[in-house]
């Protein structure tokens, strides 16, 4: 079973670094996480691309939508699996085999999704693995926003915020 710990600096080193997510699973109907979390992380300074079949060709959140990881026609640094965990294998095979045409350094699954078998494929195909956590909420923690968006996070503290490596974002 895959340990689910990552220190703070091994998240904010992938927030800091990656510029273009593809997000499987994106919804276009506003009240669900995957779009909130697209929104929020477009207004961060990253590019996200939806990842939806049923809505393809489509535009959501002014990009479009593609069917899967294979038919973006741009690179992408991270995957954010907004589906289930079984959903997440096939998900991650397919990111494996375009890595490399990609750009593909990250496989991210979302909160309350975890494929050890698919996590352990990716690493030895040299991808980074982060599961049940999300990229919203753990930008959130990292860099000081107060707001509803750190309630998953398990930790309250009085410490400072850590800045920011990435200023770009906060423009």
């Amino acid at each position: 079973m895959t340990d689910l710990s990552y220190s703070d600096d091994e998240l904010a080193d992938i927030l800091d670094t990656v510029q273009t997510i593809a997000m499987p699973g994106a919804s276009a109907s506003w009240v669900r996480p995957s779009h909130f979390a697209m929104k929020y992380l477009q207004r961060k300074g990253y590019r996200v691309i939806p990842v939806n079949p049923r809505e393809a060709g489509n535009t959501l959140l002014g990009e479009t939508v593609y069917a899967d990881l294979a038919s973006i026609p741009d690179q992408f640094q991270m995957v954010d699996i907004f589906r289930n965990s079984e959903a997440a294998g096939g998900i991650t095979d397919e990111a494996i085999a375009v890595a490399k045409e990609k750009g593909i350094k990250v496989i991210w699954m979302q909160l309350g999704v975890r494929n050890d078998e698919a996590a352990a494929r990716a690493e030895a195909a040299g991808l980074k693995v982060i599961m049940d956590r999300c990229p919203k909420i753990e930008f959130g923690r990292l860099y000081g926003e107060l707001s509803w968006s750190g309630v998953n996070s398990k930790i309250i503290s009085a410490k400072r915020p850590r800045l920011a490596r990435n200023t770009k974002r906060f423009g």
